[in-house]
């Protein structure tokens, strides 16, 4: 497994409203509500491609079809997702952890907008993904270039 970058990150809380109070109010991030989404995120965090703020219940949903999380496994209170090259090391990686003993949540799949992700849980309760989201391999483009910079840099 050739782990890129990492492409995610961020926490789960059991009530969104309150995660947002915290988050966007008290802590001032960016955060904004996807349309038809239950969850928050943004993509504007320096350091970070792309921080969430995942509802319990939209975890469970993602890691085992139903709203509920199992009872049977540490409620995970943050996530992280490592991006792969393409596609395809996310099958690889899938076979590579179970191999290593892993238990996975569910098998690789690709979602409706296209990231490509397979999930397990460590034993602390963290709730781990490999996976290869497309549009976050794109170059990222640079707020300034040196030039302007410099230009806009008072005179000494």
């Amino acid at each position: 497994m050739r782990i890129v970058f990492i492409g995610s990150l961020g926490v789960i809380v059991r009530d969104l409203r309150k995660g947002r109070g915290l988050y966007s109010k008290d802590l001032g991030l960016p955060l904004k509500k996807p349309r038809g989404g239950d969850f928050l995120y943004t993509q504007k965090l320096p350091g970070s491609r792309y921080f969430g703020v995942w509802p319990l219940s939209e975890a469970a949903r993602a890691c085992f079809g139903r709203s509920r999380w199992p009872g049977n496994r540490p409620v995970p209170q943050m996530f992280i997702e490592f991006e792969v090259g393409d596609r395809s090391e996310v099958a690889s990686a899938a076979r590579e952890l179970r191999s290593r003993g892993h238990l996975l949540l569910h098998e690789p799949r690709t979602d409706p907008w296209g990231q490509t992700v397979v999930r397990f849980q460590t034993e602390d309760g963290l709730l781990v993904a490999v996976s290869y989201v497309p549009w976050m391999h794109r170059p990222q483009r640079k707020a300034l270039n040196t030039k302007r910079r410099r230009r806009a840099s008072p005179r000494r």
